[in-house]
């Protein structure tokens, strides 16, 4: 019994070593595949990181192709098949933003936003020569003073007189209202038709758009409402505060803006910049002949990116901006009539 027992404690030391011989390896085993989980993982970054850089690549050279085709067809003053060729250029940076650098997709939508602005004004230099009715006011003028005033009753339905929007500094007349205050104001389809419009300087207004507009861009509007059917190309917020905005659109930039609130329809991923306390809901508005409006505009309304918001001012990717948030379900506003 001596002799077993002691045969036992001699073997004591050597089994705990072999227990520490098992467990040493199971632990280097478990580094080791974290090692090459992490190597994997590295990897697998590193080729995403290329692949990104690639697609990149190809969205400067085929951007930048199309962008130049455009600028050939506006100087020919082939307008329709400028606006077809920049509705395509629109959807490819659409369709690119999942991919590219902030700074990109900022070049890319200020390249689209100049070229529309550039149809437009081509627009307005050819529309002049094909409806050249204006010559009445030479009639209107012989007979005697009685006609003159209902000449600008014209443009007065399109943007009424007492807060009629301006033009771009040497360009053609806007539609749209500013300088107004506590007023409802309205316009329609016919007013609205590929229309470029601006509203600036409101105060306290409740404005209906009701129609199928080009651009729009609200400017320095405080505790306002802004109802808006489907808009062609991008819409501009900037400069308001206290404000509700329905929009749809393909594009969506919104500057120096803050404690407002937007219903939105919009192709691509909205834009935010210099802003604070801003948030976002999907587009809830609805009237007669939206639909049709919508034809018109060339929108999907399958397609909507209202909870998708670059914020130029958040760089950080693994945390999410302070600056927006969704507006919760409960407080969404369904009806606005």
């Amino acid at each position: 019994v001596r002799t077993s027992s002691a045969f036992a404690a001699a073997l004591q030391p050597e089994m705990a070593a072999a227990a520490a011989a098992v467990v040493l390896p199971e632990r280097l085993q478990r580094r080791e595949a974290k090692r090459q989980q992490d190597v994997e993982q590295q990897r697998q970054k590193k080729e995403a990181q290329v692949v990104k850089e690639e697609r990149s690549e190809f969205f400067v050279a085929a951007f930048g192709r199309e962008r130049e085709a455009v600028e050939a067809l506006l100087a020919a003053g082939t307008l329709e098949e400028a606006a077809a060729r920049l509705q395509g250029l629109q959807k490819l940076l659409t369709e690119s933003v999942r991919f590219l650098a902030p700074y990109e997709v900022r070049q890319g939508q200020e390249a689209v936003a100049r070229l529309q602005g550039d149809l437009a004004a081509r627009r307005q230099q050819l529309q002049p020569k094909k409806k050249f009715a204006f010559r009445s006011l030479k009639k209107e003028a012989a007979p005697g003073s009685e006609p003159r005033p209902a000449e600008p009753a014209r443009p007065a339905a399109v943007a009424p007189s007492h807060g009629s929007a301006e033009g771009e500094p040497g360009g053609p007349p806007l539609c749209g209202f500013s300088g107004a205050q506590n007023e409802e104001l309205e316009l329609g389809p016919a007013e609205l038709l590929q229309r470029d419009v601006v509203l600036s300087e409101l105060r306290g207004c409740r404005v209906r758009l009701r129609g199928n507009a080009n651009t729009l861009r609200v400017r320095d509007c405080r505790s306002c409402t802004v109802l808006c059917g489907p808009v062609s190309t991008s819409v501009l917020v900037d400069g308001c505060s206290d404000c509700l905005l329905v929009l749809a659109c393909q594009q969506l930039r919104t500057h120096r803006t803050s404690d407002s609130r937007f219903y939105v329809q919009v192709t691509s991923r909205a834009i935010i910049e210099d802003c604070a306390k801003v948030s976002f809901a999907p587009y809830t508005w609805t009237y007669p002949g939206i639909e049709r409006d919508f034809e018109s505009s060339g929108l999907d309304r399958s397609k909507n990116n209202w909870n998708l918001v670059d914020d130029f001012n958040w760089l950080a990717s693994d945390k999410p901006s302070p600056n927006w948030s969704l507006v919760p379900e409960q407080e969404r506003i369904g009806c606005w009539d």
